[in-house]
């Protein structure tokens, strides 16, 4: 079944998180500032951009085709508009019909899914490289072919009202971050849950999902990532065969978001469930992005995010688990990857008979240490190093680099920004994460958010 993203980090995970180690070929403890990728684009007449990314280590590819639209570009009252299409986009065409569509993927050896996020939404398959004008066929036929009649239609709004019943409304943590959300976010889309709220997701019709496909679903509002066995040489005559054939309907547009945010405040939402064994305890940092803010600022905050709680030997983590043993787990990242403004998060989980309260004031103490006199030179170079490493590392799986380069392309970023990422962190110094950090604490609006087990009803488990 095609999934949903609830955000930028669910399919492969952040690509700080990748892997660790030094870079192939580096000494340890080098610097790796070259381009990571190696991609090349190229743009088709009818203004679809198409990017090559090669590994020749084995003859597979993975074909991505990213839409720069998502459930923050969907019209009041419509939420979930944007995963809905993504769900009926499976139903094919007159030539790949649904369910003979999957087969022909499944058959020829490869797999291919979907998800959907705020700010795009993607398709991709997973093949052998002789496969490949197979799955551009595929996918350029449903770029501008769909079929959907009303039963279809019906059918598919029932498996998404499900999803949510499974993915949201049974796990405590979601539901809990669709009362967060909102109240930090504001008139900000990115309040509105991308999966959409059930009222909403029901009222959803055959019109809304062609007239958001026609809309939306176009060459020029579009990207084509295939990494793998392939150079960009022997791709674009691919290209240009099956996706150039499509007509071209308009030009690239900016992407537009709000960048208004109300007065800086500080919202709480403490939730108790059933299901919940142990508490959670979470905020979350309206943040800058690539797209909004000083870009000095989200490359120091990157680096912060990582001397903060990046990982099992990170300051948080030292701090809240190893040393005070009041927390089991401690963690802290960064999405700067936004059209509209970032987030940076950070995640604890108290110790059995650990007070949350207690946990929480522990936090900001060891924040406000961190911040005060706890970023050293030699912090900030071994975050770099880290970071620059893992990054490196994800051109070794296919998938992961296809989604690193479609993702970040699809949020507003340049091929340039992104193969120049390591020269530009290499050269964040320790006064700029101690300035971005404290910009950060000391303006940004933040949501907690505290999950909690179901109070035990007086005198239960006593024995009668």
């Amino acid at each position: 079944m095609p999934m949903s993203l609830r955000n930028l980090t669910v399919l492969v995970g952040s690509v700080l998180c990748l892997l660790t180690g030094p870079v192939a070929g580096q000494q340890t403890g080098t610097p790796f500032t070259g381009p990571v990728f190696g991609a090349e684009s190229f743009t088709l007449a009818n203004g679809l951009t198409v990017v090559a990314i090669p590994n020749h280590r084995a003859p597979v590819v993975s074909h991505m085709v990213w839409y720069k639209i998502g459930a923050a570009d969907e019209q009041p009252g419509k939420s979930g508009l944007a995963h809905f299409l993504e769900h009926l986009m499976f139903k094919g065409t007159a030539r790949y019909p649904a369910g003979k569509l999957t087969d022909i993927v499944a058959r020829n050896g490869g797999d291919q899914n979907a998800f959907t996020s705020y700010d795009y939404t993607a398709y991709f398959e997973n093949t052998a490289v002789a496969h490949l004008p197979l799955m551009m066929d595929i996918e350029a036929d449903r770029m501008r072919n769909l079929k959907l009649d009303a039963p279809a239609v019906n059918t598919e709004r029932e498996v998404i009202i499900e999803e949510r019943r499974m993915r949201v409304d049974s796990v405590p943590a979601a539901v809990l971050g669709e009362r967060l959300s909102p109240s930090l976010w504001m008139t900000n889309h990115y309040g509105i849950p991308v999966i959409g709220w059930e009222a909403e997701m029901r009222g959803l019709s055959r019109e809304d999902a062609l007239a958001f496909y026609r809309a939306h679903y176009a060459a020029h509002n579009a990207i084509v990532v295939v990494a793998g066995d392939i150079t960009a040489a022997q791709l674009k005559p691919l290209a240009e065969k099956y996706y150039g054939a499509i007509p071209k309907t308009g030009d690239p547009a900016p992407r537009v978001r709000s960048t208004y945010l109300p007065r800086r405040a500080d919202v709480r939402v403490v939730m108790t469930h059933e299901r919940v064994e142990q508490p959670e305890w979470s905020r979350l940092y309206i943040a800058p992005s690539y797209n909004v803010g000083d870009r000095v600022d989200v490359h120091g905050l990157e680096v912060f995010a990582e001397i903060l709680g990046g990982g099992s030997t990170t300051k948080l983590y030292r701090t809240l688990v190893v040393d005070q043993k009041l927390a089991a787990e401690a963690s802290a990242s960064y999405e700067p990857d936004a059209i509209s403004y970032g987030t940076f998060s950070v995640l604890l989980t108290p110790n059995p008979g650990v007070p949350v309260d207690k946990l929480e004031a522990a936090y900001d103490m060891a924040l406000e240490s961190i911040l005060r006199d706890g970023i050293s030179d030699a912090d900030v170079a071994r975050a770099k190093s880290r970071m620059i490493a893992r990054l490196a590392y994800a051109k070794d799986s296919p998938m992961k680099a296809a989604y690193e380069v479609g993702s970040s392309l699809a949020a507003g970023l340049t091929l340039d920004d992104i193969e120049n990422w390591p020269a530009a962190i290499a050269t964040v110094t320790a006064d700029q994460v101690r300035a971005a950090a404290h910009k950060l604490v000391a303006t940004a609006s933040t949501g907690t958010g505290i999950l909690l087990p179901q109070p035990q009803a007086q005198g239960a488990g006593a024995a009668p």
